[in-house]
């Protein structure tokens, strides 16, 4: 079973810190793959240009729309390949979206408009394009959900972890010299009632560099990695963090029964 403790959550930049428990680096790793390839969210996939005379090409604006981070709504769209229209495009797989802006002016991500008033541009100031005096823009987007292993641009966020640390400090070998904490670049040593101890409040920010056990002459400082993993997930937008984890678990376990399926199988033939 999963256990996650919750550390640090800023709603304002998405941005979410967890320890996962007591788990190994492989299981990590699938987790943080899990996040980062297969979550999936909607994005820009085709644009149909109506008039463009404004300074940068088709492809330029294009790939622009393309990278536009879109409110996903992942119960109401299917991904195109396990829709029930086999991809060809309906209303549960794709959504249109149309953008009309005449010169001069800032064309903004907020522009482009939707009947689906759940999917619209998560970042709405972001500029696509300057347009001067009589040029003008008109296009027709089409969005549809994908995953990030086929393009970043289907990525819902970025995601990284480390070792959860443990600092053990010999009082019978440390004379508090204090060259340790000139060293450490993450403040987790400090000196309290004449004796270095670890900080409370900067354990977490240890990075196992290895600096304090470096400098220390007296081999006072033992440094190690624990089985627990410091997560750090910033989402672009799309999905808030909850969201992201969920659909994460939710995929790992489809996988795990998916092998179980053809594990026995294979047991079987």
């Amino acid at each position: 079973m999963i256990e996650l403790r919750l550390l640090e959550q800023d709603k304002e930049t998405n941005k979410v810190s967890f320890v996962l428990v007591k788990s190994t680096p492989s299981f990590a790793n699938i987790l943080r793959r899990t996040i980062i390839e297969e979550v999936p969210v909607m994005a820009v996939e085709e644009v149909e240009f109506r008039k463009n005379n404004s300074i940068l090409y088709d492809e330029m604006i294009a790939h622009r729309l393309g990278l536009l981070p879109l409110s996903t709504d992942l119960k109401s769209y299917n991904i195109p390949s396990e829709c029930k229209c086999e991809g060809k495009g309906c209303a549960r797989c794709q959504l249109k979206l149309t953008l009309k802006a005449k010169g001069p002016g800032i064309v903004y991500a907020s522009e482009m408009h939707t009947r689906d008033a759940s999917i619209k541009p998560v970042f709405p100031k972001m500029p696509i394009v300057k347009l001067l005096k009589n040029q003008v823009l008109e296009l027709e987007a089409t969005a549809v959900l994908g995953k990030g292993k086929e393009h970043v641009k289907w990525s819902p966020g970025h995601v990284y972890y480390k070792n959860k640390p443990s600092v053990e400090i010999d009082l019978k070998k440390c004379d508090g010299c204090g060259k340790c904490i000139e060293q450490c670049p993450t403040k987790t040593l400090e000196i309290k009632d004449n004796k270095v101890v670890v900080s409370k409040d900067h354990l977490m920010d240890c990075h196992l560099c290895n600096a304090c056990i470096e400098s220390c002459p007296k081999d006072a400082i033992t440094v190690a990695g624990t089985d627990d993993f410091i997560f750090t997930l910033e989402s672009w937008g799309q999905l808030d963090c909850k969201a992201i984890l969920i659909e994460a678990s939710k995929i790992l376990n489809a996988k795990l029964d998916d092998f179980s399926e053809k594990l026995k199988e294979a047991k079987l033939s």
